[in-house]
């Protein structure tokens, strides 16, 4: 017994010895073996840490309790370091160290990964630092070598009135409770642009509460280069043909239901698309639609975004054949060409030709990352490949309010583009929060009729925007000779029996 309680001790001593802190600068790369297995599982789950992080930051003020609590929830759930003063929780911090270098290769393959990444493990990092007490605080400050030097308290009371008028926030009592230390002013440039810090001799006095702004800048300098490094060392990686496939699937990752199983299969009718596309179609595929609709055609992406779509949401191989058919022949292509052209390349969708693969309706990642669209091609992400000044116009032919078309715009800006169309959900269907992140197509239909049918709470009624979008859809159809179907009796019976079976789930 004795034994065994020793073993366990020396065993806790070099855990605890490995990683000595809840926190780090992620400075060493693991050096232990793993499976495959484990490498791709630890990588998803910080993955869903970090598009929390994402969401959470965009939709509420990061010091606000509530950003808190739900990151913690989100920490604690995926279980990854979320206390600092949690001493055994070796497993936490392991899963934190080798998660972190895991989603650093994925995401070092261009710069528009790498900025991505580098925001969301700032955020991360931000939330964790400052969860630390003073002391913990301190002794993290020791452990990756930020040796500041902590001003005597003759000194500090001797400056007490300039510490006090340079440092907002700071009342004369707090200073005298605060420790300050003495930083060189390379390492304190943002607090010297923002004007917080007090300036003497060449060097800036920092409160310990705004020291994370040192450390954070600090954190970011080895951060990107060390996203640079490691986009140069990748060709030795992407040799590995087990681990390149792994890595490209990360960066474009999405973790949530598979749209390509038919639970929903033929409960859609083809009458019912045009009122659908209105009402619950994603910017990205009500655009598709409404180009079909327009040009009686599209190319060969738009035909792959928009048709796995439509089979996710319901649309049988038979269904498929006869919408993408009737609507080529009104354009330039007639029977004969159709069947020898195009309607292999639909069966092949569905796993009837070729490979016989059951392919699965794109996600926002996939759409966001792959195959931009050139000139003439409808397909891609609005938000992502639109001009601002374009995708504003479509906006507000879709009868979005200018205060919610310049919220959109402002997402767009900071490249949240899967978080734009979220705001543009719940602007479209009037509530006040989408409540869940948004990472598909499919889900963005399914939410929609889910929400529709009565299945989630709503703000108030949004019939009004949905019968001045209904007048849009039906304009559209008339553009295209095709019956508008918003004002059909039938149509809408049909649909309100659709949502019905949305809300069962």
């Amino acid at each position: 017994m004795e034994f065994s309680r020793r073993a366990r001790l020396r065993q806790a001593g070099e855990r605890r010895e490995l990683y000595p802190h809840s926190l780090q600068f992620y400075q060493e790369p693991p050096t232990e073996s793993i499976s495959l297995a484990e490498f791709e599982s630890l990588a998803i789950d910080r993955l869903r840490l970090l598009k929390v992080v994402e969401n959470l930051g965009v939709s509420y003020v990061r010091s606000t309790e509530i950003y808190k609590t739900k990151l913690q929830q989100e920490l604690r759930k995926l279980k990854f370091p979320y206390k600092a003063l949690v001493e055994d929780d070796y497993d936490a911090r392991r899963k934190d160290h080798i998660s972190h270098f895991i989603l650093r290769l994925a995401y070092c393959q261009s710069e528009e990964l790498r900025r991505w990444f580098l925001q969301q493990e700032m955020d991360l990092f931000r939330y964790r630092f400052n969860e630390l007490t003073d002391n913990l605080r301190q002794k993290f400050l020791d452990h990756v070598n930020l040796k500041f030097e902590a001003i005597s308290e003759d000194l500090k009371n001797e400056w007490a009135n300039d510490l006090c008028a340079s440092t907002p926030g700071l009342t004369m009592i707090k200073v005298k409770e605060q420790m300050f230390y003495k930083v060189g002013l390379a390492d304190a440039v943002e607090l010297f642009r923002a004007r917080r810090v007090f300036i003497k001799d060449g060097f800036a006095y920092v409160p310990l509460k705004d020291i994370d702004a040192i450390v954070l800048n600090n954190y970011r300098t080895k951060l990107s280069k060390a996203l640079a490094l490691t986009a140069r060392s990748l060709p030795s990686v992407q040799s590995d043909e087990r681990l390149q496939p792994l890595l490209n699937h990360l960066s474009h990752s999405y973790i949530g239901p598979d749209y390509s199983v038919q639970k929903n299969t033929g409960k859609i009718s083809l009458e019912q698309i045009d009122a659908l596309a209105v009402k619950s179609f994603p910017l990205c595929m009500r655009q598709l639609h409404k180009a079909l609709r327009e040009n009686h055609h599209l190319r060969h992406g738009g035909r792959m975004q928009y048709g796995l779509f439509l089979k996710g949401i319901g649309l049988t191989l038979e269904q498929a054949l006869e919408f993408w058919k009737k609507e080529f022949i009104r354009g330039k292509v007639d029977a004969d060409k159709f069947d020898k052209g195009y309607a292999y390349s639909i069966r092949h969708n569905y796993g009837k030709e070729g490979k016989r693969t059951d392919y699965t309706p794109y996600s926002c990642m996939k759409i966001i990352m792959s195959n931009p669209p050139s000139q003439g091609d409808y397909h891609g992400c609005p938000f992502r490949h639109c001009d601002p000044e374009l995708l504003k116009q479509k906006l507000q032919l879709y009868k979005v309010s200018s205060s919610g078309i310049n919220q959109i715009l402002e997402l767009v800006k900071g490249m949240h583009y899967q978080l734009a169309c979220q705001k543009y959900f719940e602007l479209t269907h009037d509530i006040e929060d989408i409540g869940f992140s948004l990472n598909h197509p499919n889900q963005y239909f399914a939410e929609s009729q889910r929400l529709l049918s009565g299945g989630r709470e709503v703000k108030k009624e949004p019939s009004h925007l949905g019968n001045s979008q209904q007048k849009s859809s039906g304009q559209e159809s008339i553009n295209s000779n095709s019956t508008p179907t918003s004002s059909n009796t039938a149509t809408d019976a049909e649909l309100e029996g659709l949502e019905e079976y949305f809300a069962e789930d």
